[in-house]
């Protein structure tokens, strides 16, 4: 019995004793553990720490219970006033423990005075929030038809964010009886779905098999992904390639210069030609994200940097590399390479726009928001310190936000399309370490127009010269102008403006394309009743409102040749004008038998006429002057001439296509009492009818040279400082070039007269006898004759 009661008192003391132990360790630290589920609300109870801890509320004010956390956003916070431990916000658990399956986070919690530290776990439990999927929808693979049964064809596996039970746990094949499935878990790979040959392919009894592949995850209920599996049978190779090593590990620094060499594989192929021919590549299991990173020679083998190689973000890469040969059905192995990273410190400031508005008004008002830009670098302390700045010779100007290291992108002067309509905007970030590191950014932004120029005409105002006689509906002439806006605030719409006065009278016959500017006649111009008129062109943009602009168009109708000389004298009866002379039969040489009179209505060359005798009987008889048209006897009559004579005098002017007329003279010679009484009868009859011929070619003439002298004043009184010669300018050039100031003297009887007019092309006749351009000078007897002498020659 002693014995025993010995016994129960060393038992009693061993426990004592490890009770004290424990209590002695739970001073110094203490170990709680907890369980959430992912993406739960924030403020959800993890636990209360206190209770767990047998803590009361007031050591806990007293000793200032707190969770100690390195980050600036921490996951959970815990109440100082109840121990009530929280989440401080939601939690992605594929965020915080990627794949990992088991997500625990530690937090470090203390008591101050004395110190005392609690480490409590909390366990993150996944829930199947997603979906596996394949890295393709379909997958295309060549099999020979000699490859044998148990050939193995390795598949890009599925991949699903979630961890541990949720992920992909089974592969499921479509029914066939060619292929069946094997799956090879590769831990934090995953698994990879393997399609194994089980019956040997007969090309000739099936080209191809189409298989569905379907992965699915552990949830309740479960998700799943497909692809589509398409094998192309094909002939004959049938040697693998062998790699030299079993494993291939290396070292590699991050950051390491794109193009760096990593590692060299090498594998053989025991087949000849093109089927021993080996090339490489990724394999299959291999994610884009690492193809982004790493390249691979198919030639040789050499692994080498192709993308910024990150610590931060991994620190090794497991990459399985493909050796294929070049068969007709390519035969494939696999070789997995180690890659390990080495650490480096490289991060510089990052430049983020969360929200950027890449078009602006060219009228927004100083101040106006472009974008927001916020700032980050992974680093802490002075390197993490971030300033951010922009050019000082844009309008554009970063306002830094209340938010650390947030900006506004704004205004900070007025905008102007016109001058600039794009501004390339380069965004410095600059840290605080030692070197700093740099960083920069440039945006795009587009001035936006709006309609605030008025249309423009290239000309004000228009002057056009219209030849006469223009066919109607026919384009005249055409105004343009133009729009520093764009787009509809640039387009320009043309009308012609109409009003009721008496300057807009002639704009009821004229029509404008709206688009072109181009401008049409409806009706033909007539230079003898209509020498000039004026019209108001409108250009409207299109813009809202649209903004207008008016220019003056003066239009001049030129004269051509389109009126034929009228005869005067002789009057003209049934269609012909013929008259009838009596002359004494002693008249002496020189005698003026009658004269012939004409006009022309048109103006300038086109109404100067030119008199000739087209048909005589006797040249040796009449002579005429082309000038006045004067009928002259050149010799005295003797017995044998005859006693009647026809003259028919052809009367044309000076166009570029000549117009005529022509009037029959019969000269008849009698006797000179005959003559004489017959004069007295003819001269009181000719007075009579001078004085009516006379008369209305007064009206004519002046009507038709009011109208001539009217439009060349002001065109002698510019071109008269040019030149004052009356002598020569006449014969300079070939062509009439529009110059009016040009003169000429001559004599015809016992007058004296000038021709003011344009040039004339050399050998062209000058008609003294036109009207509306002649002038009469004083006797100056011997200048006309010099004239006259020049003009014979």
């Amino acid at each position: 019995m002693e014995q025993r009661k010995c016994e129960q008192r060393g038992r009693r003391g061993c426990l004592i004793s490890c009770v004290v132990v424990v209590l002695l360790c739970g001073v110094v630290s203490a170990q709680m553990r907890y369980s959430i589920s992912e993406e739960v609300i924030e403020g959800t109870v993890v636990g209360n720490v206190a209770k767990d801890l047998g803590l009361d509320k007031n050591t806990l004010r007293e000793r200032k219970y707190r969770v100690v956390s390195s980050g600036s956003d921490p996951l959970f916070h815990v109440n100082q006033n109840d121990g009530v431990l929280y989440v401080s916000r939601k939690i992605d658990r594929e965020e915080v423990c990627s794949q990992n399956n088991a997500c625990v986070i530690n937090l470090k919690t203390v008591l101050e005075n004395p110190l005392e530290v609690h480490y409590v776990g909390i366990e993150v439990l996944d829930i199947n929030d997603n979906s596996p999927s394949f890295p393709e929808e379909e997958k295309r693979l060549e099999i020979s038809e000699s490859v044998l049964p148990g050939a193995r064809f390795q598949l890009k596996p599925s991949r699903d964010e979630d961890s541990g039970h949720f992920s992909v746990q089974q592969y499921k094949l479509s029914q066939n009886d060619y292929f069946r499935l094997e799956v090879r878990d590769k831990g934090e790979d995953g698994k990879i779905p393997i399609l194994v040959l089980q019956k040997s392919l007969d090309r000739e009894v099936a080209k191809n098999h189409s298989l569905v592949l379907t992965a699915i995850d552990g949830g309740k209920p479960p998700k799943t992904g497909r692809m589509n599996i398409v094998v192309i049978v094909l002939d004959v190779n049938d040697n693998t390639p062998s790699f030299s090593k079993d494993i291939y590990s290396v070292m590699l620094s991050e950051n390491a210069p794109v193009g760096t060499t990593v590692i060299q594989v090498n594998a053989t192929d025991l087949d000849e030609g093109q089927n021993g021919d080996v090339f490489y590549s990724f394999g299959n299991s291999v994610s884009n994200k690492l193809l982004s990173i790493f390249d691979i020679n198919p030639l040789t083998g050499v692994v080498t940097v192709k993308g910024l190689i990150d610590y931060e973000q991994r620190d090794k890469y497991d990459i399985e590399i493909q050796a294929s040969d070049k068969g007709l059905a390519p035969l494939t192995s696999e070789k997995s390479v180690i890659i390990k990273i080495v650490d480096v410190n490289d991060n510089a400031p990052e430049i983020e726009v969360t929200s950027f508005s890449s078009s602006i008004p060219e009228d927004s008002r100083p101040g106006t928001t472009v974008a927001l830009i916020s700032v980050n670098d992974l680093d802490s302390g002075l390197n993490g310190k971030v300033i951010c700045s922009i050019g000082e010779e844009v309008p554009f100007a970063l306002a830094p936000s209340l938010q650390n290291n947030m900006y506004a992108l704004v205004t900070k002067s007025p905008l102007d399309r016109e001058q600039q309509a794009q501004y390339e905007l380069t965004i410095s970030a600059k840290d605080g370490g030692q070197p700093p590191l740099f960083s920069e950014m440039t945006i795009s932004v587009v001035v936006s127009d709006v309609n605030d120029n008025n249309p423009e005409f290239s000309l004000a105002p228009y002057t056009f010269y219209v030849i006469e006689g223009n066919e109607p509906g026919a384009s005249v002439f055409s105004v343009k102008a133009s729009d520093c806006d764009e787009n509809n605030n640039a387009r320009i719409s043309y009308n012609i403006l109409r009003s009721g006065s008496e300057d807009n009278k002639f704009t009821s016959f004229l029509n404008i394309n709206s688009e072109t500017g181009n401008i049409v006649a409806l009706k033909s111009f007539d230079f003898e009743t209509l020498k000039t008129f004026q019209f108001h062109v409108v250009a409207s943009d299109f813009g809202t409102p649209p903004l207008n602009n008016n220019v003056i168009v003066n239009v001049f109708i030129l004269d051509q040749n389109d009126n034929a000389p009228v005869i005067l004298y002789p009057l003209s009866s049934n269609g012909s004008a013929e008259g009838v002379e009596e002359i004494p039969r002693n008249a002496n040489a020189g005698h003026l038998v009658t004269k012939v009179r004409a006009y022309d209505a048109d103006i300038g060359y086109n109404g100067w006429l030119l008199f000739s005798l087209q048909e005589v009987t006797d040249h040796s008889l009449f002579g005429l002057d082309r000038y006045t048209g004067q009928i002259r006897t050149l010799r005295s009559f003797t017995e044998t001439d005859d006693a009647e004579h026809k003259l028919v005098i052809l009367v044309k002017d000076n166009g570029n296509v000549s117009l005529s007329a022509t009037a029959t003279v019969i000269v008849k010679l009698v006797e000179p009492k005959e003559a004489f009484a017959a004069s007295d009868v003819k001269s009181a009859a000719r007075d009579d009818e001078d004085n009516n011929v006379t008369f209305y070619l007064m009206i004519t003439l002046g009507s038709v040279s009011v109208l001539f002298l009217i439009s060349i004043v002001v065109l002698i009184a510019m071109q008269c400082s040019k030149s004052t010669d009356y002598t020569s300018k006449y014969l300079q050039e070939t062509n009439y070039d529009g110059t009016l100031c040009h003169s000429i003297q001559y004599r015809s009887g016992d007058k004296r007269y000038m021709l003011v007019g344009p040039r004339m092309s050399i050998g062209s006749t000058i008609v003294p006898g036109s009207h509306a351009n002649t002038l009469v000078l004083p006797d100056r007897r011997r200048v006309s004759e010099e004239v006259r002498a020049a003009l014979n020659t």
